[in-house]
């Protein structure tokens, strides 16, 4: 079945169509004008999270729902929710593949494809934007694809809240040996990035003000570590920020070991036995969280490999394996090695997926975000080929530290403590998508703040 564009149509708008709802995908949908443009987007997710607050949610501190925003709610002239399985440039079409999956409705992070086919159809564009995003990187590790935890949608953080909130259940059995408690309530997290270092700072926080109450006898059991194979975690940080971070965490009694690296993971019973380098024996541990690596998207991988007739291949970047752009989010080809790079028209590429040779960012949402507004603004004024190039603008970094502690950097400027904090969840609070969002977060950190965080298990 194909899905012709309208635009063919005498008077109809042009029709952009946009892989992707992350920061980027929706961003672009959410900026571009309906009267300039007609919105189509392809995700095999229908919603967009709000990623800087997932760690919130997997906790508690904050309900899942209000990390989340329903694509369908930006009033899109079509979306369909599919993965993108090939795409013909030469003839301005797109396989898709429909997401049936029920269980998880594509909330859950997958290393593998569903065995079971979704339905396939062809949809057109008169304009393309490739905002796929990259896959976790496990690195080829035994065990990680398997065993560990991601923490990259709401699913991921439904599922770990409910295995830690298990892990409790099961060492507080009578039958339970302080020996496999110790193991069920060791928390491991491999990354010492921002996202493993808040996850770790909320699960602190759930443990020692709400779960300290209910499980007293359990706490000297309980041990939250994370591991990291760089010589300093947050990176993006100054020294003196995460020296402060590290202090902070060794007085909370979170361990943190760098350049130590996870050989392997294997499930014992109810636990998982972790190889850990430098370490004489298996470390036993109740849940292993995984925030370190980006790869590629399939889709990127297999669109490299395309020759597209008169223009050659998309040029691939060989450090990341990402899309090649330039500063007007052009997706470039190259007939040869040392050729001219030409754009290809009408397709644009931005996100995680794409790199600009000469002014390489960081995969982060506040890069995507940028990158989306300015494409976004330039498909509504019709200028994207005679307008100045894409210029992004730092607005620094955050990380929350747990104990109402927080860490933020700003080139020369930085702000550690409490009043991070403050900024902290002001920042996010005012970048969160929807006004709906916008008055649910507020309440909800209201309501954990008075009445402690919900540890039902469901």
């Amino acid at each position: 079945m194909l899905i012709p564009p309208p635009s063919e149509e005498a008077g109809k708008k042009e029709r952009v169509v946009i892989l992707g709802s992350g920061w980027a995908g929706y961003g672009l949908a959410q900026t571009i004008k309906p009267s300039k443009a007609e919105r189509v987007l392809i995700s095999p997710r229908s919603h967009f999270v709000f990623t800087p607050l997932l760690a919130s949610t997997t906790v508690g501190t904050l309900e899942f729902r209000s990390a989340v925003e329903p694509v369908r709610r930006l009033g899109l002239d079509e979306f369909h929710q599919a993965w993108a399985d090939d795409i013909d440039f030469a003839n301005k079409t797109i396989r898709l593949e429909g997401n049936t999956q029920s269980g998880t409705a594509g909330s859950k992070t997958a290393t593998t494809r569903d065995t079971e086919k979704g339905p396939m159809f062809d949809i057109t564009y008169d304009k393309l934007v490739i905002a796929v995003g990259c896959y976790s990187q496990t690195f080829g590790i035994e065990g990680v694809a398997q065993h560990a935890s991601f923490l990259r949608d709401v699913g991921d953080a439904r599922e770990i809240r409910l295995k830690v909130l298990t892990a409790f259940e099961k060492a507080d059995l009578p039958s339970t040996s302080d020996e496999h408690r110790k193991e069920l309530l060791n928390f491991a997290i491999v990354g010492g990035g921002p996202t493993g270092i808040e996850f770790a700072a909320e699960l602190h926080d759930l443990v020692h003000e709400d779960l300290a109450k209910l499980y007293p006898a359990l706490m000297k059991f309980v041990q939250v570590t994370v591991y990291d194979v760089a010589p300093k975690v947050l990176p993006m940080f100054d020294q003196n920020l995460a020296n402060y971070a590290m202090d902070l965490f060794r007085r909370q009694g979170i361990q943190v070991k760098t350049e130590t690296s996870l050989q392997s993971i294997r499930r014992e019973g109810d636990v998982l036995k972790l190889s850990v380098k430098g370490e004489d024996k298996d470390v036993g541990a109740g849940l292993l969280v995984w925030s370190t690596g980006l790869t590629q998207n399939p889709l990127v991988a297999s669109l490299l490999k395309h020759d597209i007739k008169g223009l050659g291949r998309i040029v691939k970047d060989p450090r990341t394996g990402g899309i090649t752009t330039d500063d007007h989010m052009r997706v470039l080809t190259q007939q040869t090695e040392d050729g001219p790079r030409t754009p290809l028209p009408d397709v644009y590429a931005i996100g995680d997926c794409t790199v600009q040779p000469g002014n390489r960012l960081p995969a982060t949402a506040q890069v995507a975000s940028q990158q989306a507004t300015w494409l976004g603004k330039r498909i509504n004024s019709g200028d994207i080929d005679t307008a100045p190039g894409f210029s992004f603008r730092n607005w620094g970094a955050m990380a929350y530290l747990g104990s109402k502690r927080a860490i933020h950097q700003n080139g020369a400027d930085s702000l550690k403590g409490w009043p991070a904090w403050i900024l902290w969840r002001t920042a996010y609070l005012t970048k969160s998508m929807s006004w709906r969002n916008k008055v649910k977060i507020p309440a909800q950190w209201l309501i954990t703040g008075l009445f402690g965080r919900d540890i039902s298990r469901f």
